[in-house]
């Protein structure tokens, strides 16, 4: 059984992909509703048939397909995560390499020398090119820098060994009980809402929660590639529903930061930086918040009654209610494929009594 690492943070949405048609799904697509299509894509609660589903309407002669088929499809297209993390060229060498992951660690060659069971001069063979390591320990090495799995694989290449990795597409028979387990992990999560993104926070795989969180978003941000980023901070998307928008966007731009300091990712550093240059839409008032007023559910709270929350909440408008949500986040624990290394699993808590009672009564 797979274990999984889960830390209680207030996180960013995040998620596979497949081909699994569907008649009634493909039926929506062919009447070109993305609304609909996605809420078709979402019902079936099936990894990987969003891809399917949106290449096929991305083929559609209409201005909404030309815009889509001016990108590239959903399932092999975007800013993958897998398919960009790797920057660095191997021509540069092991050593090179070795020597730019120790220093973006801030470890001396004593000190990974110490942790890996060598010696600091060993180390420094290494990485000036006059000692060629052996297969285990660049492994070794890579555990103790924390290296990414993918990026493991380009140190062996540029040292002339195999990849140790595999890298299993998630449509392979072999995926078969991952794919299972995610799809009931979503759907048994409802009505609370879960996602799953790859390393470039693009959408995997979601549940009927977050369709409800999608609920007025414009249909061409719906078009592939789905972007959880994007999604939630354009200021035609989900900012202009969130309240609490300021902390909301610091966190999820602090969080993408941690990982670009510790990853290699030209691709996730481009999104970022497209997404911190998003206008900041104006944030929702609370007249707005109480267009219900009478019906006691996720009103704005008086300024001396406000929840105690233990976690950031994601604090979001949604007919007439402020739903508040906390985050929940899990990755695998030491992966043994690239593709799985990738991937992580956005679970969204109700923060508030009120929110648990609202999802409830939606739900029956």
């Amino acid at each position: 059984m797979l274990a999984m690492r889960l830390s209680l943070v207030a996180g960013p949405l995040r998620l596979l992909d497949g081909d699994f048609p569907h008649r009634t799904l493909m039926q929506g697509i062919a009447e070109h509703n993305a609304k609909e299509a996605l809420a078709l894509l979402i019902s079936q609660h099936r990894i990987g048939i969003i891809g399917a589903a949106f290449a096929a309407l991305a083929r559609r002669p209409s201005a909404a397909a030309m815009r889509a088929a001016s990108r590239s499809s959903f399932r092999d297209g975007g800013p993958r995560y897998g398919h960009h993390m790797t920057t660095a060229s191997l021509d540069k060498g092991v050593g090179t390499l070795l020597r730019g992951w120790r220093e973006r660690r801030r470890l001396s060659q004593l000190e990974l020398a110490l942790r890996a069971d060598s010696s600091a001069r060993h180390i420094s063979f290494i990485e000036t090119g006059r000692s060629r390591p052996s297969e285990p320990m660049i492994l070794r090495l890579a555990e103790h820098l924390e290296i990414p799995v993918r990026d493991r694989n380009a140190l062996l290449l540029a040292a002339g060994y195999a990849p140790h990795y595999s890298e299993t597409s998630l449509e392979d028979p072999a995926m078969g009980a991952l794919r299972e387990g995610i799809e009931r992990l979503l759907r048994g999560y409802e009505p609370y809402p879960a996602i799953v993104v790859d390393g470039c926070y693009n959408v995997v795989a979601a549940n009927q929660g977050i369709l409800m969180l999608l609920e007025g978003v414009p249909e061409d941000l719906l078009t592939p590639p789905l972007n959880a980023m994007r999604l939630t901070l354009h200021p035609q998307g989900m900012a202009s529903k969130i309240r609490n928008l300021a902390e909301w966007r610091g966190h999820l731009l602090s969080q993408m930061e941690r990982q670009i300091g510790h990853l290699r990712s030209d691709a996730l550093r481009a999104l970022y930086e497209e997404v911190a240059a998003y206008p900041v839409a104006a944030p929702v008032t609370a007249d707005q918040a109480s267009r219900a007023a009478g019906n006691g559910v996720g009103q704005p709270q008086d300024e001396g009654s406000t929840h105690p929350y233990f976690a950031l909440p994601l604090q979001v408008e949604h007919d007439g209610r402020v739903l508040s949500f906390v985050s929940s986040i899990s990755t695998f624990n030491t992966p043994m494929d690239v593709t799985v290394s990738e991937l992580a699993i956005e679970t969204f808590l109700p923060a508030d009594a009120e929110t648990v009672a609202y999802l409830g009564r939606r739900s029956r």
